[in-house]
Parts: C-alpha cells; sequence; structure tokens
C-alpha cells in the first residue's frame, strides 16, 4: 500500500481538528474575556532508508541521508492571552483587567476557578457574582440602600460606593487579581472560566496595578481578542491544506489503480 495514502489521511484529519478549533474561536467571538485557541502541529516519524554519514567509498561519507515522513498529528492547542480591546457598558457591575491577571471567584463545591470575564451581577445580598451565581473572591458586599449609581472601581482596585445621607463615598471592599507564571497551562472548564493545572503553577495573587498586575477599570468589560479577519484568512488556509491532502489521496489512488491494471 503506498506510504502517501496514510500520510495525507494524517494531514486531512489535522487540518479537520484546525478547522475545529476555527471555529471555536469564531463562535465565541462577542464572547466576553475569551481568549482565542491556536491548534500547533508536529510531524511524525520519519522512515530512514539511508542515514547521513553512510560510507561511499573508502575515503568518502554520503552527506545527506535519506528519510520519509509519516505526515502530522497535533501537538497542542494553546490559548493566546493577549488584552482583548476595552468597551465601556456603564454598567456598575462591569469591571476590566487592564494587562495581566484573572480574577477568582468561588465554586459551588468550595474550590476556586479563575475568569477574564468581568461581567458581574450585585445579587440580593449586595454582593458581586458571576452569571451563573459564582461569588467573586475576596468578596465585595455592598451595603444596604446603596446609592447604584454611585459604585466606583478605581484601578488598584478599591471599590466604593455611597450611600443615602453620607456626603462623602465609603469604601466596601479591596479586589485582588492572580497571575500565573504559565496562563497558557491553565484547564478551560467553560462558563468562562480556568481551573490552575500542574502546567499553570500556583496563583500569585495581588493588588491591581502592583507588582506585574494589571490595572482594574470599573464599567468597562474586555472584548474577546480573536481577531475575525485573521481566523477566516487562517480557515481557508486550513481548507486548501485540506484539499490538496486529498487530491493526494486521489492522485495516490490513480496511481494504484495504475499499477493495478498492469496484469491486464
Amino acid at each position: 500500500m503506498m506510504r502517501s495514502l496514510w500520510t495525507a489521511a494524517s494531514g486531512m484529519t489535522g487540518q479537520q481538528f484546525n478547522i475545529d478549533t476555527i471555529s471555536n474561536n469564531l463562535s465565541n467571538v462577542n464572547t466576553t474575556g475569551f481568549k482565542r485557541n491556536r491548534a500547533d502541529f508536529e510531524d511524525l516519524l520519519y522512515q530512514t532508508v539511508r542515514m547521513a554519514g553512510t560510507p561511499a567509498t573508502e575515503e568518502t561519507l554520503v552527506p545527506v541521508g535519506e528519510q520519509v515522513g509519516h505526515g502530522v498529528r497535533v501537538a497542542a492547542t494553546q490559548k493566546i492571552f493577549t488584552q482583548g480591546s476595552l468597551r465601556e457598558t456603564g454598567n456598575v457591575g462591569d469591571i476590566a483587567i487592564e494587562g495581566e491577571g484573572f480574577f477568582r471567584v468561588l465554586n459551588y463545591d468550595g474550590s476556586f476557578s479563575y475568569t477574564r470575564d468581568g461581567s458581574f451581577k450585585i445579587d440580593s445580598n449586595g454582593q458581586f457574582v458571576t452569571s451563573q451565581g459564582y461569588r467573586l473572591m475576596p468578596e465585595i458586599i455592598l451595603p444596604e440602600g446603596f446609592l447604584r449609581d454611585t459604585v466606583t472601581v478605581t484601578p488598584d482596585g478599591r471599590v466604593s460606593v455611597r450611600i443615602p445621607d453620607l456626603e462623602d463615598p465609603i469604601d466596601v471592599g479591596q479586589l485582588e487579581i492572580y497571575r500565573f507564571v504559565n496562563p497558557a497551562g491553565l484547564q478551560a472548564i467553560g462558563e468562562n472560566l480556568f481551573r490552575v493545572s500542574a502546567a499553570s503553577g500556583d496563583a500569585i495573587g495581588g493588588r491591581p496595578g502592583f507588582d506585574g498586575m494589571g490595572r482594574t477599570l470599573g464599567k468597562f468589560l474586555e472584548q474577546s481578542n480573536v481577531d475575525v479577519v485573521g481566523e477566516l484568512v487562517a480557515m481557508i488556509v486550513a481548507q486548501r491544506a485540506y484539499e490538496l491532502n486529498s487530491r493526494a489521496i486521489q492522485t495516490s489512488d490513480t496511481m494504484l489503480g495504475i499499477a493495478n491494471g498492469l496484469k491486464r
């Protein structure tokens, strides 16, 4: 059986995975804080027909060997944590991170997750929570009777609000954000959340704007970092690569048909 059939088949499988990755990026183009995925590929093992350096004569060596590749496979899918554009919303629960860092939220099972999605809601207890009800940590609880339009988040993470009968705003909490040695090693678990893994390293907490942490911007949201034009170009390239691999299979099949017809 011709080696090229399986080699081209691996190329088709790889490009299908590439299209799956691009499709996920495009489907999340409007997801707050979403970070695009990139599929990385690597070539498969090579069959060595002749080693480089094999003696050709008593005095000379073969300068270049003979190797035949066996195709491609997916090596990794990597999250690209570049900054998304910032959009002013005017909503008091929206907080964006400009720079490095994640918000920490408390899961229902007591574990922690991390997110770049700062579209928080204020629940009946005056507490900042995600759309799924996970509490922002450290907890930010607004006092009873607060004036909603007076909620303010400073670049260093201080949250203040005004209440009736008081002229000056009062501080109600201090935001913390967390960064990782290898954010690409975080495990995406859906709902715009990430979980710590052995590859990401432990979370390093800090105050926004200090020690390499990003700043917090109240009434702003970070948009997805997906470049629609770039993804469409990548999709065209993947489609053509898939087509070329299928053409290689057709050519190999034609050659096998010719060889099979020699007996007639």
